[in-house]
């Protein structure tokens, strides 16, 4: 009997492990099959390195380069932002947080996780918008508000991952090292953080995935415009935002634009994760 329900709960599994490579899968073949078309008859340079972004007008025009460029801003003022941050809490939260103050920490890390989106925007467009248009001028709506909230939107997933490696991280690594004379800062940053660093680094690539992907938030507080970056204080549109906006409303090749922009930015997450698979395995060498 337990060699059958062996082989059943192996079946399940097999068939779970099956159907998570059938729905990758089929959101390839979806993307692909109805954005590169458009790709080929846009033009890849036109496509990718316009500058212009006009599907009302004759000719259209459907360059995505302004939003690549925003797409990339934005994620990089929220890792700026973000990972410094999460890093640092993460090591507080392993090594140097009192039991009581951990059992408030912890849990309120986590519902940061469970936030919807919507409300961050929210959040970001009462407190985050007017305090930069105070400080700064402007309309506040710009790449440093939407940098500021993304970096904030990803603390929970770069906190929790680093901070469940360095708790992995073998005690004796540290006794090691205080035993050999070294401080307890010494001690978790020389030897507990360089064990733990591809634990850490995949908490970061988790982070740039919800930063790069994250749209609700983004337009909320963007400025939505789809132009070239001119600045921290401008506004600027993402490639995510830019296939909400518009997606309702898009037909034909506007529509297979929409999805073949979609395809870049898949193409730019296989990119983040072929570049972190690369670091790891140097890491192993």
């Amino acid at each position: 009997m337990k060699k059958y329900r062996e082989k059943i709960m192996g079946g399940v599994f097999f068939t779970a492990a099956l159907t998570s490579i059938l729905a990758v899968f089929l959101i390839c073949l979806f993307l692909f099959v109805n954005g590169i078309p458009a790709i080929g008859k846009i033009g890849v340079f036109d496509f990718l390195l316009g500058k212009t972004w006009a599907p009302s007008n004759s000719p259209a025009s459907y360059g995505i380069f302004p939003m690549i460029l925003g797409s990339i801003y934005i994620t990089a003022g929220a890792v700026i932002v973000g990972v410094p941050i999460g890093i640092l809490t993460s090591i507080f939260m392993a090594k140097y947080c009192p039991k009581k103050l951990y059992k408030i920490l912890k849990p309120a890390t986590e519902l940061l996780a469970g936030i919807p989106s919507v409300v961050y925007g929210f959040f970001g467009l009462v407190a985050i918008v007017p305090l930069i248009r105070t400080v700064f001028g402007g309309t506040g709506s710009s790449i440093l508000a939407a940098s500021l909230l993304l970096g904030i939107m990803i603390l929970p997933t770069i906190i929790g991952v680093s901070e469940s490696a360095i708790r992995a991280v073998p005690e004796s690594y540290y006794e090691g090292s205080l035993a050999l004379g070294a401080s307890h800062e010494r001690s978790i940053f020389k030897a507990v953080l360089p064990a733990a660093k591809s634990g850490i680094m995949a908490g970061v690539v988790l982070g740039i995935g919800r930063a790069i992907g994250e749209t609700m938030a983004v337009i909320m507080v963007a400025g939505n415009q789809a132009r070239m970056p001119a600045g921290l204080l401008k506004g600027i549109r993402t490639l995510t935002a830019n296939i909400v906006i518009e997606m309702g409303y898009a037909a034909e090749l506007h529509r297979e634009a929409l999805i073949a922009t979609g395809v870049v930015l898949f193409i730019f997450i296989l990119i983040i994760n072929l570049c972190f698979s690369v670091l790891q395995r140097r890491d192993k060498k």
